[in-house]
């Protein structure tokens, strides 16, 4: 996996931040370049399950927080949004945290 390095322990303990927070189940990290919306090179790439009570507007504002959390930016992809092909690869995809 290309992910930029950041430790594990950190990462989960932001990313339980950010669950708490938002209602959205983040499933693990996808291969850096896998989703549209995150340029920089050292960005992280979620993929996450939507949960009730999450609108584009929360799900932005997690995005947000998660980036100001690890000081990075972060991209999350929803499953829900998936189509076609992504929907088959981005779950196999996906490294747990």
């Amino acid at each position: 996996m290309n992910a930029p390095d950041i430790n594990r322990s950190i990462l989960r303990m932001h990313v339980a931040a950010i669950e708490a927070k938002h209602p959205l189940k983040i499933l693990g990290l996808l291969p850096r370049g896998s989703i549209g919306h995150a340029f920089a090179d050292n960005a992280l790439e979620f993929l996450a399950e939507k949960r009730p009570g999450l609108d584009l507007l929360g799900l932005a504002q997690a995005e947000v927080d998660l980036a100001e959390l690890l000081g990075r930016p972060v991209g999350i992809v929803l499953v829900s949004g998936l189509k076609g092909r992504e929907a088959v690869d981005f779950p196999r995809l996906v490294e747990p945290l």
